[in-house]
Formats: C-alpha cells, sequence, structure tokens
C-alpha cells in the first residue's frame, strides 16, 4: 500500500501529458534533432503531397477528385492512428517505454514553438516596420502579407494565435486524453491535411472537401475549449477583460467564416479590447467576414501582441494546471481504494 502512495503510474496519460507539456515548453520543435531526422509533421506533409500529386489532377471532374480526396483523407488518418498505435504498444508499460511517449507528445505540441513566431512578429513591428512585419506573419498566416496594413499584420498575429491555441496546443491534449497516442497522430495527420489541401479554392475545393470537413469535426470541441480558456485566464491577465472575453466569444464566434475558429479569436479579441477577424485577403480571395468584437478599435499593435501572448501564457498554465489537478485527484482516489 505504502509504494502505491508513493510511486505513481509511469503511463497514465494525465502524467505524459504533464511531461509532455514540460519537454515542449524547454526544447520547443527541436531544431537541433529533427536536423538529423525529418519531423513527423513534415513525414505527414510529404504523404500528403504525394497524394495529392497523384490523385488531384486538374482533368478529372469535381465528383472524381472529391471521391479521391475522400480516400486520401481515409488511408493517411488511418495510417497515421496505426502508426501511434504501433508505438504505443512498442513502448509498453515501463520507465524507458513512457519516456518515450511523453516524447512523442512534447514533439507534436506546438506550446512554445507559436509564442516563438508571433512574438517575432511583435518585435519585427516594433523594430523594422510595416516591411519586417509583414516577412514575419508570413510564416504563420495564409492570407497575402502585400495586403496588410502595420495593424492589419499585428492583428493577423494576434488571430493566428488565438486560432493555433486550440490547433496545436488544446486539440492534441485532447485526442491524445480521448484515444491516447492513435489519437494524437490522427489529429496531426487532420490538422496536416486542412492546412495543405482544405482550401476553398479552384485546386482543392473538391479534393480537400473532406479534409476540411474533418478538420472541423475534430476541432468542435478543442475550439470551445480554448475560448473558455483563453476568458477564464483573462482573470489573470492585466489589461484583460474576462467579462468582455465570454460576452464577445457568446455574440461573436458564430459570425466567423470557420465553425470553430471565431470561438478562440472572440475570446481573445473580447478579452483584449481588440476587433479581429473582418474583411481580410487570402490567396483565395477576399473574405468578408464580420468583425468579431466591432466596438473595439481594429488598430492592433505591437503592444497588444505583448498583450495576447501573455493572455496565451496565462490560458497554458491554467490547462497545465487542470491537468496537474486532475492527475493529482486521480493519484488520491487510487490511494483512497487501496487502504
Amino acid at each position: 500500500m505504502t509504494a502505491n502512495l508513493i510511486l505513481p503510474d509511469l503511463h497514465n496519460r494525465l502524467l505524459l501529458l504533464l511531461v509532455g507539456l514540460a519537454i515542449d515548453a524547454v526544447f520547443g520543435d527541436m531544431p537541433w534533432l529533427f536536423r538529423q531526422f525529418p519531423h513527423p509533421v513534415v513525414l505527414a506533409g510529404r504523404a500528403v503531397a504525394f497524394f495529392d500529386r497523384k490523385l488531384n489532377r486538374p482533368d478529372r471532374s469535381a465528383r472524381r477528385r472529391r471521391e479521391r480526396g475522400v480516400v486520401t483523407v481515409l488511408i493517411l488518418v488511418a495510417a497515421a492512428a496505426a502508426c501511434g498505435w504501433l508505438i504505443q504498444q512498442a513502448a509498453g508499460d515501463g520507465f524507458w517505454g513512457s519516456a518515450f511517449e511523453a516524447l512523442c507528445i512534447g514533439v507534436l505540441l506546438g506550446r512554445r514553438s507559436l509564442h516563438r513566431h508571433v512574438a517575432a512578429v511583435g518585435i519585427a513591428l516594433g523594430r523594422g516596420g510595416l516591411p519586417a512585419g509583414r516577412r514575419a506573419v508570413s510564416h504563420i498566416v495564409g492570407r497575402d502579407p502585400a495586403q496588410l496594413d502595420f495593424h492589419g499584420v499585428a492583428r493577423a498575429a494576434i488571430e493566428s494565435l488565438a486560432e493555433n491555441f486550440s490547433d496545436a496546443v488544446i486539440a492534441p491534449v485532447f485526442w491524445y486524453l480521448l484515444l491516447g497516442l492513435p489519437g494524437l497522430f490522427a489529429y496531426k495527420m487532420i490538422n496536416t491535411l486542412d492546412s495543405m489541401i482544405g482550401h476553398r479554392n479552384e485546386r482543392y475545393r473538391a479534393f480537400g472537401w473532406a479534409a476540411a470537413r474533418l478538420d472541423d469535426v475534430a476541432n468542435l470541441v478543442p475550439a470551445r475549449v480554448s475560448g473558455m480558456l483563453l476568458a477564464v485566464a483573462a482573470v489573470f491577465t492585466p489589461f484583460a477583460d474576462p467579462r468582455q472575453a465570454c460576452l464577445s466569444m457568446l455574440r461573436d464566434a458564430g459570425k466567423h467564416r470557420s465553425p470553430n475558429a471565431g470561438w478562440p479569436e472572440a475570446a481573445m479579441a473580447g478579452a483584449l479590447g481588440l476587433a479581429l477577424a473582418g474583411p481580410r485577403f487570402y490567396a483565395d480571395g477576399w473574405v468578408h467576414d464580420a468583425w468579431l468584437a466591432a466596438g473595439n478599435t481594429p488598430d492592433a499593435t505591437p503592444i497588444h501582441i505583448a498583450r495576447a501572448l501573455q493572455l496565451y501564457g496565462y490560458a497554458c498554465r491554467l490547462l497545465a494546471g487542470l491537468i496537474f489537478g486532475a492527475w493529482a485527484a486521480s493519484q488520491l482516489m487510487g490511494a483512497a481504494s487501496a487502504i
């Protein structure tokens, strides 16, 4: 009984998530490692590109391309889930197997990388002005940077931070908790498929239809959780307004063209006193979305980027605290049942 109280279950998913979050916080996307080996997301991207070249031919009808897009999604998501399952089975329940699983989690989370890329936009805008800001923001958004003014660059960085808080942090955590490594690997493939072929242009409207729809489904819960976490984190963040974060999220989330991105973006907009989204230009053309938190100023600046990053930081700490609390509660319950 004493051993059970002292030694935790090393393969507990909540504990492995905490370790994975710590690995991501300390090491980030580990460029020193992935100069030697291709990153799993890079491998996923190569697989998507292969199917795109082979199956998405412009001489085929829209119906045929859509069918082949469905086949692409089924094969690649199933393969990713199978890869996660094989790794999970091979790792086993021992110390080194658990350590490797935690490393996989850390590699596939994007908390630190997201912070670094968004912070780079704020620094570039502040030091190098609009041209430097446009170059920096081009690494994290799909819209045409040349169409963005100074405030548009800052808004794009903040919107990307809010949306990717869901896509790169909350959704991987959610799917790992639900399905383990198979769920995490499958989600990362779904997200990669959507980012590469889930567009509404002529080339991908049919072939990428299944990828875009599946990504919408996979992010339904994580997007709403991310919005709520940002609203709660606003309680602890200087200059943030938790009440307006909640009101903006509930009032405006449905105005976004995405069924999911509006939740964290509206929460971020209300918390910071900004108007986000609105009309913007992508490679596919203009998107005439309504403004989120429309009564606020759209004139975002590097100061707003810094405040958004602070809010994001508190939301990530809140997430880690909730996971730790759930793990500690599970340990106490297990200890109580053993007495």
